[in-house]
């Protein structure tokens, strides 16, 4: 048994979901429309912390968005990851609902959301969209021009037969 998998064993895949994520402040959050149209955003993540054991993701939103609509409707999501300096990119599924917690709103704000919510936290029109990861699944290659050079060349050598360095987990959430 290698290292990684023994390694693995021993985190929650929420836990190893938190450790991809926790300092990629933006994802892209899919819906779809009553017409089955997607539409992708992107969102700011709040601290995915708590994610670790409860399951959850939150973002601030208002509550008169066109997202939350959609959500209403159809409660899947997607939520895009990257971070390509490191070329980690993930794809969490799951469900979400809008919540109404004046009292999160607050624990969560940020000095910066006054940007996009000029009225403050207090603002009665702010609500949250909740999302249950359900699945999550990361791709993880070698980073750097070396990395990405290492991967292309073993490819082309190997005509496309060795499968390249780097990892796609699906985490079983």
């Amino acid at each position: 048994m290698s290292h990684s998998t023994k390694v693995r064993e021993k985190r929650s895949d929420l836990e190893i979901l938190y450790d991809k994520i926790k300092a990629i402040r933006l994802a892209m959050m899919t819906t779809a429309d009553a017409d089955g149209v997607l539409h992708s955003r992107p969102m700011v993540t709040q601290d995915p912390k708590d994610m670790k054991s409860d399951g959850y993701l939150w973002f601030l939103t208002y509550a008169s968005a066109s997202k939350v609509g959609e959500v209403e409707k159809n409660h899947h999501v997607n939520l895009a990851y990257a971070k390509s300096d490191d070329n980690l990119f993930v794809s969490v599924s799951g469900t979400a609902e809008c919540v109404h917690d004046k009292a999160r709103v607050k624990a969560l704000w940020s000095p910066l959301y006054k940007t996009w919510f000029p009225n403050g936290p207090d603002d009665p029109a702010i609500a949250l969209l909740r999302v249950h990861v359900e699945h999550a699944e990361y791709w993880n290659a070698p980073a750097g021009k070396m990395g990405l050079l290492y991967t292309i060349t073993k490819g082309l050598t190997s005509g496309g037969k060795e499968t390249p360095p780097g990892e796609d987990v699906k985490l079983d959430v």
